[in-house]
């Protein structure tokens, strides 16, 4: 048997397995949970299967090592032959992925400050990549465009830039809107992948539509129209990407370059001694359940047993973990071997803390924070008593990095309403969670940190690398002050 179909047996008796513990009626909180019916399971576990033997995904270094490289060595490969293959895969597509000494630094950056991000950008491409090539065929757009969502946000759907651009496609607020994505306190689509995948393909249509070039639409989806037309009349104009290079903004002469370089990397990467970094799901491991009432994430958690991390993980788009009853049907994204369970239960879970609505209403109320110069995010989390995890979640923040000028959203509590007139309890200054001994990384836990939280800081970090770098870690028992191993020192 090969390799391909001994993962293939591997992941269908996985699969059941999950099935069959997910469905065990269990007690919490005294709920009871009503078990899944055992032949559907099946037949969702076998449809998981198929899809798995047809496309063998596999994070195993052994298969995918097909030169056989020790793990710390970094192969030489010619710029001639970077060159060849690069050619190769301009030939499959209607962009133009040319080669020169800037697209080549690009690589060289990939494949070397930034392998370990290709490393986890390789996983998760299995999550969703087969989603971008559906939409993708919906509108004709060159199936390359994928790559895109690597330039703009590593593939990360809680991305947000200084500008304020958000999600996998990175839509300015007012972008967005004009391309139909809903921007409110319980909902942001910019971050959900699959309704921005498709506003970022009616965007690219008609950059395209306008200047009839792949490339100028690439710039002009960087910069915007209008420095693309100045650009044009400023070359006397010339209607070429690299023609009208110097015309343009700084970071969007980079654009196409890093863009092509992607299109090497992603194609190439085991050529380098670059492995995929196991995603906590692929695309055809979830499914999709329709929601039409306000349901809280630790509703579903409760009846379900999947972590409220994983819900957001799977469900980006939900800023305060809420799905709101607003009339609107919603979109909820789960595990396949939790999706019976959760329709076995699904009145019990709409039932339970039924009182939610109002209860998240009255005990909630929205404050804009204007960063001030000095500020810490930490110390502005303190000073207004919320978590600061919580501070990071409703403003997409990851890390503690924020600016002058930059509006924060908070939720106190209704009795505690803070205005920016109301002078805040003075409180010490929470120390950088970053720290290291010349060897390994370490962060210093905050109060309200989760594992999830913490892996989210740091590029190319993993729940799972956490818990290999820091034995007998427990997400459910970390103390603020608490010191553990991020990833080593390169």
């Amino acid at each position: 048997m090969d390799n391909c179909g001994m993962m293939r047996k591997s992941t269908i008796l996985f699969l059941t397995i999950c099935i069959n513990v997910a469905g065990w009626s269990q007690s919490k909180d005294s709920v009871v949970v009503i078990e899944d019916d055992p032949e559907m399971a099946f037949i969702d576990s076998m449809l998981v299967a198929t899809y798995i033997n047809h496309f063998c995904f596999s994070t195993d270094t052994a298969i995918l090592n097909i030169y056989g490289y020790a793990p710390d060595s970094v192969p030489q490969i010619s710029q001639e032959q970077i060159r060849a293959d690069l050619a190769l895969l301009d030939a499959e597509t209607p962009m133009a992925l040319s080669y020169n000494s800037d697209v080549q630094k690009f690589i060289n950056l990939y494949i070397g400050k930034r392998g370990r991000m290709t490393s986890r950008m390789l996983g998760m491409a299995e999550l969703y990549f087969p989603m971008f090539d559906q939409v993708f065929d919906k509108y004709d757009i060159p199936y390359e465009m994928k790559y895109l969502a690597i330039v703009e946000s590593a593939l990360n759907p809680q991305a947000r830039s200084h500008a304020g651009a958000v999600g996998l496609w990175q839509f300015m607020h007012a972008t967005g809107k004009m391309y139909g994505l809903r921007v409110n306190s319980y909902l942001d689509e910019r971050m959900d992948p699959w309704e921005a995948t498709d506003a970022a393909c009616r965007y690219l249509q008609a950059l395209y539509d306008r200047y009839g070039d792949w490339d100028l639409a690439l710039a002009a989806y960087n910069c915007g129209p209008g420095n693309v037309n100045k650009a044009i009349r400023r070359s006397g104009g010339k209607k070429d990407y690299w023609s009208l290079r110097n015309y343009l903004p700084r970071e969007t002469r980079s654009y196409v370059p890093a863009f092509i370089a992607v299109n090497y990397v992603m194609n190439h990467a085991a050529d380098h001694n670059i492995f995929p970094t196991k995603p906590s799901h692929t695309f055809f491991e979830c499914d999709t359940v329709q929601v039409r009432r306000t349901l809280k994430f630790d509703q579903i958690e409760t009846f379900t047993s999947i972590p409220t991390e994983e819900l957001i993980f799977l469900n980006p788009s939900y800023r305060r973990n809420v799905i709101p009853g607003d009339g609107a049907i919603h979109t909820l994204r789960l595990p396949i071997e939790s999706v019976g369970v959760f329709l076995a239960n699904e009145d019990s879970i709409y039932d339970y803390k039924k009182d939610i609505e109002q209860e998240f209403a009255m005990s909630q109320s929205e404050f804009i924070y204007r960063v001030r110069r000095g500020d810490v995010l930490g110390k502005i989390a303190q000073d207004h008593s919320v978590r600061l995890s919580d501070l990071r979640a409703w403003n997409n923040i990851r890390g503690n990095t924020i600016y002058p000028g930059q509006k924060l959203t908070m939720y106190l509590d209704g009795k505690k309403k803070s205005t920016s007139q109301t002078k805040p309890t003075k409180k010490p200054l929470e120390p950088s969670p970053e720290t290291n001994d010349g060897i390994y990384k370490y962060h210093t836990v905050q109060n309200g940190d989760t594992l999830w939280d913490i892996a989210k800081i740091y590029d190319g970090v993993s729940v799972d690398q956490l818990l290999q770098l820091n034995s007998g870690l427990n997400n459910k028992r970390l103390q603020p002050g608490q010191k553990i191993k991020i990833q080593k020192i390169s």
